[in-house]
Order: C-alpha cells, then structure tokens, then sequence
C-alpha cells in the first residue's frame, strides 16, 4: 500500500492541514512543525500528488528531469541550461537517473501515477522511447533531449548531427586526409548514425569510401576508442585520420596513437564530436564538433513549458546548429 498524507501526519504527530500546509508552503507554521513534517515524509519516502502538493494552483510547479547517467560529461552543461530557465520561470526540478534501466522506469511510473511534476524532460534514455511515447499520448508533456533513438513522436530538442558529420569530413579532406578511421558510438543511436552518414556522404562526393573495416566501435568511451585504435594499429591497417563520435573516445584515440609513436596531427589527424570542457585540456587540444550543450537544455525546458502551459503557438520540435571548432589535434602552427 502506498503512503498517504494521513500516514505523513501521524508520523509528524500533526494533523493532514499541517502536512498540506507544509507541502504547499502556505500559513505560518513554527520552524520545528515543518522539520517534523519533512523528516516524516523522507522517512517514509512519501511522494505527494498535485492534489497535495498544488491543488491551490493547479499545478506542482516541478519538472521531472530522467537522465541516463549524472556521469555522463555533458549531462552538467545540459542540466545547467534546463535549471535556468526553469527557476526563472517559477518552476523546481525534480532529477531522475536511468542508471538501473527497467527499475528506474518503474519509478518514473510511480512519479507519473502520482501527479508529481507537471512535464517530463528526457535525455536520451536507451530502450525506454515507447514507453514516453505513451506517457505523452496519455496527457503527460515530455520533451527528449538529444537522439540517441530515432526521432520520436511527440516533441523533442535536436541537433544537426549529420551536418557535423559532414564538417568533420570536410575539414579531414581540405587537410590531404584520404584514409579515415571512424570510431562510431552505438549503431542503434539515431545521432551516431545521421553523423556517419554524413561523414561517409562528403567523402564520397571526394572519392574516398569508407569500408567495413574503416568504421569500428567505440560505445562512446574513453577505454573504448582507446581499445579499438590500439586494436587497429596492431591490425596493421593504415589511416591518417581519426572522426571519433564523441569527445572521449577521441581522447582515448589520442592515448592509442601516442603509445603507438605516432604523432598528432602530423601522423594521424583526429576530430571529435561534442566540444565538452575535456576537449581543450587533451594534448592536443582536441578539433571537434561543438554542440550546444547549454542551450539544448535551456531550449528543451522552453519548450516543454510551452506544452505544459498548453500554448498553441507550441512547437513540436526544435533542431541546434552544431559548428566545427578546430584545435591542435588536426592544425599544426606550420599550417596555413
């Protein structure tokens, strides 16, 4: 049996006016009811409904906020922006992780049943799109950050992976870089595909293809592209260039070639994707393709208030510009 507001009350020893009152932040109450109240509800890991939290308002004035991991590197800068607007526009956040899959989901099932936030922003949650699909067909605004699935059907905030891909092709090729090395994130992610895809287009369109052996996985990790570059090199095969999907499979890249004598850029070239605050502590300094981190989440957030606010002018989707920063890792000071 779940726990109620009654049980609340009669832990704090207070009445259920109280234990309302303390969670609607209404009346005066001594200091000491209120620490009463709060630990009651901690103790008891009582999650309270919109009806006890706002029905003055109609609304919980919190945003439910499911991450895939709070190590992820640019999960902080997406946070950041997403927080911003929020409190600026009145609205608390409540933080949600995916790190235990099927459990974490049950837990959102049981925050959603609950009433306890009024929309739901997602990052990315690997195998859990149909279920928020049919969370938002049944009344609940949500909002997906980034696609690491194809594109979902209701409203989400993305960026122009492809066309990163093709910069990062471009800039390789306008270097004399003609043997690429791709260390792709997961083949399932919706993003790592659009920046293969359009990696492989540029390169085509300039007679170089990309075979099999060209595209190895690096599951968007630092030991991951440190491990298949290694395993590459030991191959024997041959590459100038390194296009890693994400920034910390470059850096591990970067960590191969070093071990293996080979110098960068002027052996091997390497790009990455994402330009998190790593980037511009490797050594090189890591080219990469930036990402609007911050501003992904600030537009996520805008947008979701829009739908929660039921606004008509609400859009369903919205998509960044990625840009490609260029660093030591490809330029060399002797390079025009």
């Amino acid at each position: 049996m779940s726990t109620t507001i009654a049980d609340v009350a009669s832990r704090a020893g207070v009445s259920k006016t109280t234990v309302s009152r303390v969670l609607n932040n209404k009346g005066e109450l001594h200091e000491a009811t209120i620490r009463k109240v709060r630990q009651a509800i901690a103790d008891l890991g009582y999650v309270p409904s919109a009806g006890a939290v706002g029905l003055a308002r109609g609304s919980t004035q919190l945003i439910g906020m499911l991450v895939p991991s709070l190590t992820w590197p640019w999960i902080g800068a997406v946070l950041e922006g997403a927080v911003q607007v929020l409190e600026g526009e009145g609205f608390g956040m409540r933080l949600l992780t995916f790190d235990h899959g099927e459990e974490a989901l049950r837990r959102l099932g049981v925050q959603v049943a609950a009433k306890s936030f009024d929309g739901l922003l997602v990052i990315t949650p690997e195998g859990s799109v149909d279920y928020l699909t049919e969370l938002h067909a049944a009344g609940l605004p949500v909002v997906l950050i980034d696609d690491h699935a194809h594109r979902p059907q209701f409203p989400h905030v993305a960026t122009t992976n492809r066309a990163g891909g093709a910069d990062a092709a471009r800039h390789l090729l306008e270097l004399g870089r003609r043997r690429p090395l791709v260390v792709a994130g997961p083949l399932n992610y919706g993003c790592v595909e659009e920046r293969l895809a359009g990696f492989e287009e540029v390169c085509a369109e300039a007679g170089v293809t990309l075979g099999a052996d060209d595209v190895v996985i690096g599951g968007f990790t630092f030991d991951g592209g440190r491990e298949q570059v290694r395993r590459v090199i030991a191959a024997g095969m041959q590459f100038d260039s390194v296009f890693a999907h994400n920034d910390q499979s470059a850096a591990g890249a970067l960590v191969a070639l070093r071990e293996a004598g080979l110098r960068v850029p002027h052996d091997v070239a390497v790009v990455g994707f994402d330009d998190v605050e790593l980037a511009a502590y490797t050594d090189p300094a890591l080219t990469t393709v930036h990402q609007p981190l911050r501003e992904m989440g600030e537009t996520a957030a805008s947008l979701l208030l829009e739908h929660v606010r039921k606004s008509p002018e609400a859009e369903t989707s919205r998509t960044l510009a990625t840009r490609l920063v260029i660093r030591g890792s490809t330029h060399r000071p002797d390079q025009n």
